[in-house]
């Protein structure tokens, strides 16, 4: 395991803990999402300078961010109280939304996010309300009332949603029905709409690592690769690892995160009892996916005994971002 050191780091003051739940990397800075309903924004080579930038979100509890503008600094949010908001994390910009979606309390709660800038296109997945779970997309241009309505796709809390890295029409959704599908948004007929479907176990975790496999992660934590190809066999996974804690000896799975190459993804993955978190690698060679154990990265001490909610690298910059349950976001780099 190559070990990386932590070289700087900033924690939210307070008598309380504020979790740090999300960590997003746009030009600005490192935008944080804190359970005190904040987002932030950090210079990532001077975190222990504190925020550069904070606002107080307007959604009761916050649900989730997105990258709407990786490019401009906008960052969308979401939450319980049914609303999206979008803000310009660029120091000069206002510290208030620069737009506002849905009004307070009318819908339901909101647990996921997806943008595509391409297409100026936000989908929100909605958390069961009368008997009903909705993926909702909006038209920016047009954003008074949602362009698309998909009520029938899911029967549970939508928990996670991606468009697809290079056709921005394909978005995937995933639930604690179980099911993780990919739809057509260009079809409004909800019969015709899902183009994929996958049975994997409620939904924490999916997304695309290419143009046609997807993988995904339980609530109980088992991991699978699956493929929407023609040349597949429709619904099994490619890859099935079963209970990832047991298959990589950890304690929880954070997250995901696909390589922009399409070649690979790295897998976060925390032990609370060792203070230890480590980014493995998963990397197909040929037509089959394996875990890599020869190039795993370990951040020893991690958040000490709390969880680590977010992470993020820049391969180019050799760092590493975590943020967690202390309070703290902290970056993990070589050591000298």
């Amino acid at each position: 395991m190559y070990a990386l050191s932590c070289t700087d780091g900033f924690k939210y003051p307070g008598s309380e803990p504020t979790y740090i739940t999300d960590i997003v990397p746009v030009s600005a800075g490192l935008a944080a999402v804190g359970s005190d309903q904040s987002l932030s924004i950090f210079n990532p080579l001077r975190l222990n300078q504190g925020p550069l930038k904070k606002v107080q979100t307007n959604h009761g509890n916050i649900s989730c961010a997105e990258a709407f503008s990786v490019g401009n600094s906008v960052v969308a949010t979401a939450g319980e109280n049914g609303t999206v908001s979008l803000w310009d994390l660029r120091t000069d910009a206002a510290n208030t939304a620069v737009l506002q979606i849905g009004t307070p309390g009318e819908g339901p709660g909101l647990l996921s996010l997806a943008c595509s800038e391409q297409t100026n296109t936000l989908a929100a997945g909605t958390e069961l309300a009368n008997h009903q779970a909705s993926v909702l997309l909006w038209d920016l241009r047009f954003p008074s009332a949602p362009k698309i309505h998909y009520d029938e796709v899911h029967s549970d809390d939508v928990t996670e949603l991606s468009f697809h890295p290079t056709n921005a029409h394909l978005l995937l959704t995933g639930s604690t029905d179980g099911l993780v599908n990919v739809c057509d948004t260009r079809i409004t007929d909800e019969d015709e709409v899902v183009i994929a479907a996958f049975n994997h176990g409620s939904v924490h975790r999916a997304g695309f690592l290419n143009e046609t496999e997807v993988y995904a992660v339980s609530h109980d934590e088992r991991f699978a690769l699956y493929d929407m190809g023609e040349t597949v066999e429709k619904g099994s996974p490619t890859l099935d690892l079963g209970d990832i804690r047991k298959t990589v000896d950890c304690q929880y799975l954070c997250n995901v995160i696909p390589k922009v190459t399409g070649a690979g993804a790295v897998i976060g993955a925390g032990t609370q009892d060792q203070e230890l978190f480590r980014l493995i690698h998963l990397s197909k060679n040929g037509a089959s996916w394996s875990l890599d154990s020869e190039t795993v990265v370990g951040l020893p001490g991690a958040h000490g005994s709390e969880i680590v909610r977010s992470f993020c690298f820049v391969d180019e910059q050799q760092v590493v971002f975590t943020a967690g349950e202390d309070s703290c976001i902290k970056a993990w780099r070589p050591s000298a």
